[in-house]
């Protein structure tokens, strides 16, 4: 399918100068518009870079570029460029190579950025092929906290998403990073990305995906090289429509010590197909590692397809699962009739139930903020 003539954006003082209808569709994807709350912004439109900003109360603490440019700026960084993911991992990566740009974030030695940094990557022209490569550094004893919201425009009916992203949390460093999608229907969206942990570090990576969307297929890897580091995968999944959901993680404990926790929560009507994966691998001793795994099919026709795996090559790794797919069980919905709600009314407030926001240990108001987007998602079933 020919992509659309692109579209020059103009970059922007404040997000708050942009059309209403962007700051609308991107505040459906977690980003703040009056950045009152955020630490920096950063947002893509299409192949265009649109704003780079640190809020004055982060500067010396924080660095938000462009990809581009901040290659342009660090030679050193070009070290840290397509070293965790390999540019011939597959098609898509091999097109990445040619990004049109992406975020650079460095959270300096011993900061602790107390408000959310947020970045946007938008289409916002049909057909638009957009390829991004971020980097993130966490550096040694820094604490942050990065919402990205990913999404279209809403008068676009389809278009291709590729978005490479590699995370370094250096010793003692604490990143928490949330990914909130909303694609238009005919979207097809290839993220690839991993993280490198080192001693002591801890990384937190929290998906939420409620809009349908054509094709989705991601797997990130976690690599916990460090002695006593932790990476934790939480996922929220619902899949409606003809939704092709393929999404999985995977956490390598090569480091003494290190632990790992991914844990899913998925939902599947219509006709829509999600397959969640995992892999924890255990490579030294001692590691400990749990991952879960609960699908919950709304209608015949819908398909959740859970694939976990554990892998260990050392004597004293503790690696283990759990998975369960299933429907609503009668006695619940029963039981919420009983209390004077409709069926339509009790399986919805199942449904938010299951999709349980506190698997992610966020911040209150975007955790509320997400919680709003379950419930406005899921309501009327």
């Amino acid at each position: 399918m020919p992509q659309s003539k692109p579209y020059i954006w103009q970059k922007v003082g404040e997000l708050s100068e942009l059309p209403h209808e962007i700051l609308e569709a991107a505040a459906n994807a977690g980003i703040d518009a009056g950045e009152k709350g955020r630490a920096g912004s950063y947002m893509h439109i299409d192949h265009s870079l649109v704003i780079e900003k640190v809020n004055e109360r982060f500067k010396g603490q924080l660095e938000v570029l462009d990809t581009n440019e901040a290659l342009e700026k660090y030679d050193w960084l070009k070290d840290y460029l397509w070293k965790l993911v390999d540019p011939e991992k597959d098609e898509y990566t091999r097109k990445a190579k040619q990004a049109s740009g992406g975020y650079f974030m460095r959270i300096l030695s011993g900061a602790n950025v107390t408000f959310p940094i947020q970045s946007c990557l938008m289409i916002a022209g049909d057909n638009v092929e957009q390829k991004v490569h971020n980097i993130i550094i966490a550096e040694e004893g820094s604490q942050a906290r990065i919402i990205t919201g990913c999404l279209t425009h809403p008068d676009v009916k389809s278009g291709q998403h590729i978005g490479i992203s590699e995370f370094y949390v250096k010793k003692k460093a604490t990143l928490n990073f949330t990914m909130i999608h909303n694609w238009a229907e005919d979207t097809f969206v290839r993220p690839r990305s991993a993280a490198l942990i080192e001693d002591a570090a801890a990384f937190v990576s929290n998906y939420v995906a409620l809009k349908p969307v054509k094709d989705l297929q991601m797997y990130p890897a976690a690599f916990c090289s460090g002695r006593n580091s932790r990476a934790v995968f939480n996922s929220i999944l619902y899949g409606t429509g003809k939704s092709l959901i393929d999404v999985g993680s995977k956490i390598v404990l090569s480091g003494e010590s290190s632990s790992g926790e991914i844990v899913s929560r998925a939902i599947a009507k219509d006709s829509a197909k999600i397959i969640a994966r995992g892999m924890l691998s255990g490579e030294n001793s001692p590691v400990k590692a749990h991952m879960e795994c609960k699908g919950l099919l709304l209608n015949d026709g819908a398909v959740i397809h859970s694939i976990p795996e554990l892998v260990g090559s050392r004597k004293d790794v503790e690696l283990s699962h759990e998975a369960a797919v299933g429907k609503i069980a009668d006695k619940e919905i029963n039981y919420l009739m009983s209390r004077g709600l409709t069926k339509e009314d009790a399986t919805s407030v199942i449904v938010r139930g299951f999709l349980d926001v506190n698997i992610m240990g966020l911040p209150e108001k975007l955790g509320r903020d997400i919680r709003e987007m379950v419930e406005k998602t899921t309501g009327g079933l």
